[in-house]
């Protein structure tokens, strides 16, 4: 089973968007994604998929009802060991602070560093990246 990767983020093309960017990667089996648009999905999501359990999960901060920032202990309450890193269109150092002092092991501010963001998932896989 491929590492699986949860992307929460009530945008509804950030979907297309991450799929775009790592196509390559999926396709070649590296990782899946798997999306929830909401912080409520997303923890029904991660209650339900305890034979599928992510190994990041890409949060954003600003969504409706449950924020991320909301959502970040949730998660950890449920896994703690699962790393969560936090995106943010507001990159200040308050929102980071928050962020980390929840357990986000770091923010990503937007427009999203693919690129970096490729980096840090290659390292969590094992280093078993695909060419550029």
């Amino acid at each position: 089973m491929n590492p699986l990767i949860l992307v929460v983020d009530d945008e509804p093309d950030v979907a297309a968007l991450f799929r775009q960017q790592f196509r390559r990667e999926m396709r070649a089996g590296r990782f899946a994604m798997d999306f929830a648009t909401s912080a409520p999905a997303a923890l029904a999501w991660l209650e339900d998929q305890a034979a599928n359990t992510p190994v990041l999960v890409l949060s954003d901060i600003n969504m409706p009802g449950m924020t991320g920032l909301e959502l970040l202990p949730r998660v950890k309450a449920l896994r703690p060991e699962l790393p969560v890193i936090m995106i943010t269109a507001y990159g200040d150092a308050e929102t980071r602070r928050l962020a980390r002092e929840g357990g986000a092991q770091d923010v990503y501010a937007k427009p999203i560093d693919f690129g970096a963001l490729r980096a840090e998932i290659d390292q969590r896989l094992g280093g078993q990246g695909l060419p550029a």
